[in-house]
């Protein structure tokens, strides 16, 4: 309503003098409506308005931070898990040499008492054939004397 009867004196100052600027009391008086139409702007408009973006800017900042230090301990956490990945990694590969290392040394003593076995095998049958061999030369020593015995007594005899 003040707001109104300013207008309302301004415009009958403006119909009643001659032009757009007289310098009278009208002037320090448009000059105070400007500094109160600040002031009640200020309280009713800017201050609402620049408490609501502090706030936000409270907020983002506040959340800024929070995902900062989130991010953080993301990066440690993925930091960690490569970490444990590379050790398993390491004792997979180990687990690995070491089996393979072993099933070597398995196949290869598997090999040494079969390459022995063989031999003692070998050896054996090898006796064994010269005892035969043996028997057999003797057999025939006594036959052939048997039979030597046997043609010298027919020729002796007829």
């Amino acid at each position: 309503m003040y707001i109104l009867n300013s207008f309302t004196i301004l415009a009958e100052t403006l119909e009643s003098s001659g032009g757009l600027f007289d310098i009278n009391a009208t002037l320090p008086l448009m000059a105070l409506q400007i500094v109160i139409l600040t002031l009640v702007l200020n309280i009713l408009f800017y201050s609402p308005i620049t408490e609501v973006l502090d706030k936000r800017s409270l907020y983002i900042s506040d959340n800024l931070k929070s995902a900062s230090s989130l991010l953080d301990s993301a990066e440690a956490l993925s930091k960690e898990y490569e970490d444990k990945i590379v050790a398993a990694r390491t004792e997979a590969q180990e687990i690995l040499t070491s089996s393979k290392e072993e099933a070597q040394n398995t196949v290869r003593l598997q090999v040494e008492q079969a390459q022995k076995d063989t031999s003692t095998l070998i050896e054996e049958s090898n006796k064994q054939l010269q005892i035969e061999k043996d028997n057999a030369l003797t057999i025939l020593k006594d036959q052939v004397e048997f039979l030597s015995e046997q043609i010298r007594l027919k020729l002796l005899i007829g």
